[in-house]
């Protein structure tokens, strides 16, 4: 087995985008857009990108179609996380995942409260993987998911980024 190292291509990751919102269209939906642009940016592909009601069905749904589909990575949606009693994102997605990523959220709420003071505690955010497919819920302003790719995502699904990272694990091996 070959491991990577800093010469090594940087390994590109198929991502799915999934926002979570009742009202949002394409041409509103400027979280996504920017979660798109981010990681076309940083050298991975857009493996799909939709938009879907904040309902836990439909969300699982989407999720489940990306999770089975062997050519996505990772998953990020936007939208759904916060507090109103509507928002299903983390009831739909944390029955599906097979590990949490703890860290993630307390992570985001960290640089949240940097960033909007006391209203991050409200900035609920989850990580975690399943059947080998990373997923990150961020919340749907696009200054969180700015905030979310840019001071956490960029850098672990960078397969460079050391001392770790989660995209080498997708490495193409010998």
């Amino acid at each position: 087995m070959k491991s990577l190292t800093e010469n090594d291509n940087k390994v590109a990751l198929h991502i799915a985008i999934l926002t979570i919102h009742d009202t949002r269209t394409p041409e509103t939906d400027s979280s996504g857009r920017y979660l798109a642009e981010a990681v076309t940016g940083s050298g991975h592909q857009v493996a799909g990108q939709a938009i879907c009601p904040d309902n836990r069905y439909a969300i699982r749904k989407h999720l489940s179609d990306w999770i089975l589909d062997e050519n996505i990575h990772a998953i990020i949606t936007n939208g759904g996380t916060g507090m109103r009693d509507r928002n299903a994102t983390l009831a739909a997605v944390t029955p599906l995942l097979d590990t949490q990523i703890a860290g993630f959220g307390e992570l985001f709420r960290a640089y949240s409260f940097a960033d909007i003071g006391s209203s991050g505690l409200q900035s609920n955010a989850l990580g975690g993987k399943a059947n080998n497919t990373l997923i990150f819920c961020l919340p749907g302003s696009t200054g969180a998911c700015r905030l979310g790719w840019e001071k956490i995502l960029r850098e672990q699904l960078d397969s460079h980024h050391q001392p770790c990272n989660f995209a080498s694990a997708y490495a193409k091996r010998d």
